[in-house]
This record gives structure tokens, C-alpha cells and sequence, in this order.
């Protein structure tokens, strides 16, 4: 919470004017009729810090919302309610959701945050991304689509409702579109404004995949392809996506961080190229926004060849052959390549204009480039995480992190206590036959226990004996983790999404005891039906290979628990460690499989942002100071499928640029500053499968390396375009140098220059080197400009730093190095 003032600013710096937020259901109902709006679900204190800021708000109360969040948002207590049916036309579902948007709507009112009432917010959604089921539904669909606008529009918002995806949306609201491009997209009235809900900037990641990218220049260009062709409205899908702390990501199998390549990152840090180009890219479109708005009937449209276009937005109609006439006052024109292969000179205006492949050149005044989506200007940042071992390197492209082997072991002081295997409280029950998991745990944990007993006699043992062969297990389907014990002892584990079982087990003779453990790793988001998904097991439960051949425990008398034992104790909570048990860990004890974990940390100096690396664990949960910082799972992604470079051009998907092929899908875990104190943090971890917690580290995460390369022809910086003499024609755009911008993150100043050079440098960040052609006062001129500061601007042109080739197109190149002015002094006094 204490981040969001910086986040909604650093939004609005990035050229933001409205911030999108859903509603989630489950964390503001978590019980029926008992509603929670405070700390992070502080919804009208989120609302009025955008407000502050002076940013517009468009509030998505769905309030099913999908976001790879457990449930989609829904609060798992629905399924309990008798007949109900989610997201159709069923009296009981509709009843709740009707409560609980109004209890939204009316607080909202009362607040007087609505725009008609002199708040922030001019949109609000109801529900999400329908039309991709409505199908399922029949007739029904159909009836609750029509019965949510009747209902959204009741509530008297006095605000527009949007509904996403939705191609059948009644006449009152205005249907948007998601996806990684929306250009074509047209609404199903033409009366109604071009909206784009989600821009997918990214993608998310599960539990053993490759982390995807997309990259900016293909990000931006979907954007500049969508005002070009009619969008007015447009938002970007994650421009922060945070953390799904404590048990809160979707699934199944969605990782804690929500990263989801955002042009801020997990953190609340910049992720440079992406958040200075798409910056560039709104405040380009912004120049055009006279012309956008001066038109009514649609923009102007030029072939310029077989895959070029244009698209003139002007208050006189234009001829593309000449320059453009003194009558013409308001004129802006997007020029667009769609080759994905070919860059092309096309001419307009009476001027020849050269455009790469895939890309967009934005002319805010129909005669000088102010943007071209694929010439990236801005700085490319390498962000740093102090760690110790385990150490894994994702620097090979932009914005990506580099471990610095620094030694910071959390603590070499743990005590465990160990988790029973089975029934361990007064709350387990037992009944005959298998009971789906949801029903009975009530998504309160997410661990189930089915417990049984099952007797073998001597012939059964004497046949596996002769045969040389063992009983099995099996269980027809089951999701997403399921671990077999028999007699305390693990058998064996089975991961995946409704898949079958067959464990061998080891049986004696006599009663044994059969503890089968499922376990949810995120409730099921998306697709219809919800509330029949369920967990746990589905079928039946069979022990196979016995000398008569099988035996059905389906209908055995079954013991349930729900739960972990330290989780019901609170192990995890300071003011309950006194009732807790712990020992000292021991050497030959440290990889043991279900067992509590408990420490206490400092906290790491300065303020920036602190990660956790569980790298060395297995599979569980950790809480710091009794906050949930999430679910943890040491899974590797394939070795195979991640390349070495992404080309931006062509149509991206979520398979087209990925990363960190071989290494664990997250390694890192996020502590915000605000659940810390400066001694004795407590983390508690429990682990279900055997890790080392000696070689958990904790880090600190920011900018460590900044470049950028600039060449003398690049375009002019585009705050130029507001400068009073480019205004007033005493200086023509084009005559304005383009510049170097250099920042590190908050707090933190440029504490030395490792290369510069202006003329005809070789390489790349971290790896450039001077060419053949080199400006010997480069490096001078850019130290004294940026050194000791947290930002610079360096202009690119013979005026600052001489001609040191003549008659050769010159290029900028700047590595350097941020540092918290603490460490820059004391390195700049170790260099004297």
C-alpha cells in the first residue's frame, strides 16, 4: 500500500492519464456479508490517491475479473449457495453479484468519486471477457448479458459502462477489446467510442515455464497501429503487476510474481527500454491530439504501397502529393510499415520518409517525424539483486536481472518443528467415501488430507515377494499436486491438471495407514463453468496388484483433515511464537520434507526494494513478519525454446520471446519495505519437499547498469515540440539536436561513466568499444554532465562534441554505473 503513491507517479510520468484497476470479489467478501476495504484492499484510498495525482480512474468491478487471480476473483463460499450457477442466467448467482457490484458502486457514490461528482473515475466495467463463453451457456448466456447491462446501468454510476470481449453488448454499453493488437477492432455500434481494455504488454507465467517478453518495439507499434486506425482509448495490460502475495495467484499454477513484463516492474521499478519508449510514444501521440480530436468522421486514408499506409488526421482535407497549405491549421499523420521484412521510403507530403519494417512514424504537424516506434532512443537499464548462492544470471537482455555474488545468506540460525503426516487435530472428521476437495476445505488452505486404513494379509505379502513385485495406488484423476504417504513415509508425488495416478507403494502385513495429501496451487480463473472445477480427486481410489486382484477404497471410510497444523497454530505469526515448539536445526536435518522453518533477519540498509531468494528450497510457503509473501516452487523451466535474440517484427504471441530456459521459473520473492523493521524479522517457511534454508539470501533489487546509443540523425527529444521558440517558428524541429537521457532509479546517482563515445562505437551495453572513428572529449563531456546526479541529458551533436570524422553519420554511446549516494561517495573516495 505504501508503494501505490509512487507507482500511480511514476504512471503519470510515463504518460498516463487514466489507471485501470479491478475489483477483486474474494479479497473484499472473503466471508459472506463480511466485507474487508482496508490495508491492500483499501479500494476508495487507492481511487483518491490516483485522484491526487490528478490521473483518471476506470474501475473494473467485473466482478468476476479472470487476472490470474485464485478464482478469478470469485469467493469460493459461492459454490455453497443451493442451485447457484456462475455467469448465467440463475437467480441465485445473480443475486449475489448484484449486491456486491452495488455495495461497490453506492460506496464509490458516497465517496463522491464518480467524474460527475468531481472524482477520478469516468468508466466502470461489469463483468469480463464473456463473450469468449458465452456460448456455453445457451439461452442463458445471452439472458445474463442482457440482465448485467440492465443491472450496471440501474445503479446509476452516471459514468459510462464497458463490458470486454463482448461482441453482443446491449445498446447502454460500450463493448472494448482485448489482445495483443486491437487496430481492427470496431465496436458493434459505430456510435460508440474505439476502446482497447487490455493491451496485453506481456504475459504471465506458471510454475515450470519460460518467463515470457514481448518486445517494446512491437508493443509500441500496436499502439501507434491502433490511434492510427480510430482508438481513443487505450490501456495498457500490466503497466504494473505487482505480486500476487499470500495464497492470491490463479491457476492453476500461476506464479507469485505478476511481473508480466510491465513497463514497472515487480518492484516499482522502471524497466528500461519499455517505460522510456512507450513514454516517448504517448507524449508523440499527444502532440497529435488536436488533430485526433478535430476530426469526426474518421481519418484520412493514402496507400503508400503494397504494406504502407497512412492515416491524415486534419481540419481541411489534405493533398497527400504537396506539402501542407497554409489553411490547413490542424494536421498530424501516422505513417505505417506493415512489412515485417523490408524497410521502405515511402513519399507524402511532397517529402520522402524512410520506414522500418513493422513500425509506425508519428508526424504531429504532417511534415517532421517526432517518433518512429522501432528506433529505440531510450536508455536500456540492467537491474542488479545482491545475492549469495544460489546465483543465476537473466542479464542477456534488457531490463532483465544480474546476480551479483555478493554474500548474503539470510542467517545461519534456523530452528524447525516438523508437520505431522496425516490427521493431527480435533477438526478432522470421517465419513465414507472420497469428498471433492473445494467442499470440504472451503479454500481456507490449500492442503487436503484423505486418510484410511487398509488391511494385508500374509498371502499378500508372500505373492509380492514371489512375484517381485509391488501394489499400486490408483487414483483416476486428481489436480494439481498430489503426495502418497503410507505409514508416514512418502511414496511418491504426482503434478499436473486432472491426471491419473498409479503409485507403487510398499505395504506390510497388517493395517496400514494410507494418507493421500492434495494440494491447490491457484483455483482455476478462467473458462465457464467455475464452480464445477473443483480440486482434490476425482473417480476412484484403488489399490491395485494384490493377489485377488484389486481393492476399491472409494467407499472405505475415510478420515479428513483439513489443512497443516502450523498453519492452524499461526506458526507463522510473532505473537504466537511463544507457544510454538521450535528446536534447533540440525546439519543432518536440513533437506527434510514437511518441515517448518523459522529465522530472524535484519533488515538490509537503504531503501531499496528487498527480495528473497528461495532458490535453494523446494516447494512451500513463506511468511515474513506473518505477512504472506506467497506460494514458492523451485520448478525448471525446459531447456530448450528460449532464443538467444527476439526480433520484434511480425505478430507476437506468448511463445515468441521467452527467457530463462533451464533455471527455476522464480527464484526471487518480494518483501515489501513496509512489512519489514530495521531487526529481528521473523520468516517462517514451510517445506514440503527438502531444501537447504544455510543458502537462502536476501537481496536488495535496482538499477546497476544504464546505456544508451543515440545517433546525430535520431529525432529530436520530443519535449522539444513544446518549447516557446520551436512554437513560435523561431526554431524549426528539425534543427534541434537529438539527446542521450541517462536516470537511475530513485535514490540513487550515476557514480561513474564506463564508456562513452561519440562517433562510430562497436557493441553493445556491457560490451561496447570505441570504432574507428572516436570523439576524444567523449568521455569528459559526459562525465561531467551526468556524474554525481541521478539524471542527465547529453545533446548528440558536433556542436558539443567536435567532428571527429567528417561526412560519417555519428553515434552516442554511454555505459555507466548507479549507485545510493553512500556507496558513490565511498567508491569515489577508494578511487582517490
Amino acid at each position: 500500500m505504501c508503494m501505490w503513491p509512487g507507482l500511480i507517479a511514476k504512471s503519470k510520468e510515463g504518460g498516463a492519464d487514466v489507471i485501470q484497476t479491478y475489483v477483486f470479489w474474494n479479497g473484499h467478501e472473503p466471508i459472506r456479508g463480511q466485507y474487508n476495504f482496508e490495508g491492500r484492499y483499501d479500494l476508495v484510498k487507492f481511487v483518491k490517491l490516483v485522484a491526487e495525482q490528478g490521473l483518471y480512474l476506470h474501475l473494473r468491478i467485473g466482478p468476476y475479473v479472470c487476472a490470474e487471480w485464485n478464482f478469478g476473483g470469485l469467493p469460493v463460499w459461492l459454490r455453497d449457495i443451493p442451485g447457484i450457477e456462475f455467469r448465467t442466467d440463475n437467480a441465485p448467482f445473480k443475486d449475489e453479484m448484484q449486491r456486491f457490484v452495488k455495495k461497490v458502486v453506492d460506496m464509490m457514490k458516497q465517496e463522491m468519486l464518480f467524474s460527475w461528482q468531481g472524482g477520478p473515475i469516468i468508466l466502470v466495467q461489469i463483468e469480463n471477457e464473456y463473450g469468449n463463453i458465452e456460448g456455453q451457456y445457451g439461452q442463458g448466456g445471452k439472458a445474463y448479458v442482457k440482465w448485467a447491462a440492465e443491472m450496471a446501468i440501474g445503479l446509476s454510476a452516471g459514468v459510462p459502462w464497458v463490458m470486454c470481449k463482448q461482441t453482443d453488448a446491449p445498446e447502454n454499453i460500450i463493448d472494448a477489446c482485448n489482445g495483443f493488437y486491437c487496430d481492427g477492432f470496431k465496436p458493434n455500434n459505430y456510435r460508440k467510442p474505439v476502446l482497447w481494455t487490455e493491451d496485453w504488454n506481456g504475459w504471465y507465467a506458471s510454475w515450470g515455464g519460460r518467463l515470457p517478453h514481448r518486445p517494446v518495439r512491437d508493443n509500441a507499434f500496436a499502439v501507434a497501429r491502433f490511434f492510427q486506425r480510430g482508438g481513443c482509448f487505450q490501456n495498457y495490460y500490466m503497466f504494473f503487476g505487482g505480486t500476487n502475495f499470500g495464497r492470491t495467484s490463479g491457476g492453476p499454477n500461476q506464479i507469485t510474481s505478476y511481473e508480466y513484463d510491465a513497463p514497472i516492474d515487480e518492484y516499482g521499478l522502471l524497466s528500461q527500454p519499455k517505460w522510456g519508449h512507450l513514454k516517448d510514444l504517448h507524449a508523440a501521440i499527444k502532440l497529435c491530439e488536436p488533430a485526433l480530436t478535430v476530426v469526426d468522421s474518421g481519418p484520412q486514408y493514402v496507400k503508400l504501397g503494397s504494406m504502407q499506409e497512412a492515416h491524415i488526421y486534419a481540419n481541411e482535407q489534405v493533398d497527400p502529393n504537396r506539402s501542407v497549405s497554409g489553411n490547413v491549421s490542424i494536421c498530424s499523420a501516422f505513417l505505417a510499415n506493415i512489412d515485417e521484412h523490408k524497410s521502405v521510403s515511402v513519399r507524402i507530403f511532397g517529402k520522402n520518409f524512410d520506414l522500418p519494417p513493422w513500425s509506425v512514424s508519428i508526424l504531429p504537424d504532417c511534415q517532421n517525424v517526432a517518433f518512429n516506434t522501432a528506433k529505440v532512443g531510450t536508455q536500456l537499464s540492467i537491474k542488479t539483486v545482491e545475492s549469495g548462492s544460489p546465483s543465476y544470471s537473466t542479464a542477456s537482455a534488457p531490463g532483465f536481472l544480474l546476480l551479483d555474488g555478493k554474500d548474503l545468506h539470510i542467517s545461519k540460525t534456523w530452528s524447525i518443528l516438523k508437520e505431522p503426516i496425516g490427521a493431527w487435530g480435533n477438526n478432522s472428521f470421517t465419513t465414507q467415501g472420497i469428498l471433492e476437495h473445494l467442499n470440504v476445505t472451503k479454500d481456507v488452505s490449500d492442503y487436503l488430507w484423505y486418510i484410511t486404513r487398509v488391511n494385508i494379509s500374509d498371502e499378500d505379502v508372500a505373492f509380492w515377494d514371489e512375484k517381485g513385485a509391488s501394489p499400486f495406488i490408483t487414483i483416476n484423476k486428481t489436480r494439481d499436486v498430489v503426495r502418497i504417504f503410507v505409514n508416514g513415509h512418502l511414496s511418491g508425488s504426482k503434478v499436473g491438471h486432472w491426471v491419473s495416478v498409479e503409485q507403487p507403494v510398499q505395504l506390510v502385513e497388517g493395517y496400514n495407514e494410507l494418507a493421500i495429501l492434495t494440494e491447490t496451487v491457484g483455483l482455476q480463473n478462467y473458462g465457464a463453468f467455475l464452480e464445477k472445477d473443483g480440486a482434490g480427486i476425482r473417480g476412484q481410489i484403488k489399490l491395485t496388484g494384490l493377489k485377488d486382484g484389486e481393492l476399491d477404497l472409494s467407499n472405505f471410510l475415510w478420515t479428513y483433515q483439513v489443512g497443516l497444523m502450523g498453519e492452524y497454530s499461526k506458526l507463522y505469526d510473532p505473537k504466537e511464537q511463544e507457544n510454538v515448539g521450535w528446536t534447533d536445526l540440525q546439519v543432518d536435518n536440513i533437506s527434510s520434507g514437511f518441515t517448518w522453518y523459522k529465522t530472524l533477519f535484519d533488515a538490509p540498509e537503504g531503501n531499496d526494494p528487498v527480495a528473497l531468494d528461495l532458490g535453494s528450497m523446494g516447494k512451500g510457503q513463506a511468511w515474513v513478519n506473518g505477512h504472506g509473501i506467497g506460494r514458492y516452487w523451485s520448478l525448471i523451466a525446459p531447456q530448450s525454446g528460449c532464443s538467444e535474440s527476439c526480433d520484434y517484427r511480425g505478430a507476437y504471441n506468448e511463445n515468441k520471446c521467452t527467457t530463462n530456459c533451464g533455471l527455476p521459473t522464480q527464484s526471487w520473492y518480494h518483501i515489501p519495505r513496509e512489512w519489514l523493521q530495521d531487526f529481528d524479522n521473523l520468516l517462517v517457511l514451510f517445506e514440503e519437499t527438502g531444501g537447504d534454508p544455510l543458502k537462502i539470501s536476501l537481496k536488495t533489487h535496482s538499477t546497476k547498469t544504464i546505456c544508451a546509443e543515440v545517433a546525430e540523425n535520431h529525432y529530436p527529444p520530443l519535449s522539444a515540440w513544446s518549447h516557446p521558440d520551436v512554437i513560435n517558428g523561431i526554431i524549426s524541429i528539425n534543427k534541434v539536436a537529438p539527446e542521450v537521457h541517462l536516470r537511475c532509479d530513485e535514490g540513487h546517482v550515476i557514480s561513474s561513466i564506463t564508456f562513452a563515445s561519440y562517433g562510430t562505437p562497436n557493441g553493445s551495453c556491457q560490451k561496447f568499444s570505441r570504432g574507428n572513428c572516436h570523439a576524444p572529449s567523449s568521455l569528459s563531456v559526459v562525465t561531467k554532465a551526468c556524474q554525481g546526479r541521478n539524471n542527465c541529458r547529453i545533446g548528440v551533436s558536433n556542436d558539443i562534441f567536435g567532428d571527429p570524422c567528417r561526412g560519417t553519420l555519428k553515434t552516442l554511446a554511454v555505459e555507466a554505473e548507479c549507485l545510493s549516494p553512500d556507496f558513490a561517495t565511498e567508491k569515489l573516495r577508494d578511487a582517490l
